[in-house]
């Protein structure tokens, strides 16, 4: 199932790289960026998250929380995290295995792991722009912000 854009989003609770639970829920009252990715130490997927961590303070200016979501266990996250600098929470869809990208629409049985989507959702947790992406296919930084001032 798709999320489309004016629906509410999918709550979950995922662990980030440091062990502690994170829930979409939790976050209300500030617009926050899902961003689905398909593995971590891959060439794109760093790509993304690093342009995500170099421009960090211009996408989280008003607010907005980044959240970052792989089906990688949290041991390796953390590492990612760790050697990339990433200041963000990067959160495991790791067990049961793509739970929450399944939810959004976005994971690719085949492969096992999720494409390339991104949600942003409004303070009131509805999803007010979205992109999906081939697991080969980046995204573009400049959508993001374009999405968030639109909030």
């Amino acid at each position: 199932m798709t999320i489309e854009i004016g629906q509410a989003a999918p709550d979950f609770t995922l662990r980030n790289q440091h062990g502690e639970e994170v829930s979409l829920s939790g976050l209300r009252g500030r617009p926050v960026v899902v961003v689905f990715y398909p593995w971590a130490f891959t060439g794109v997927c760093t790509g993304e998250l690093c342009e995500i961590r170099d421009n960090l303070s211009d996408l989280t200016a008003d607010g907005a929380e980044i959240l970052a979501i792989s089906c990688d266990a949290t041991f390796s996250l953390r590492v990612f995290a760790e050697r990339e600098g990433y200041d963000f929470s990067l959160l495991s869809d790791f067990w049961p295995h793509g739970e929450v990208a399944r939810a959004y629409g976005v994971f690719n049985e085949q492969a096992g792991a999720a494409v390339r989507g991104t949600f942003v959702i409004d303070a009131e947790g509805v999803v007010r722009w979205k992109i999906e992406n081939g697991i080969p296919d980046a995204r573009s930084l400049d959508e993001y912000r374009e999405a968030l001032a639109a909030l």
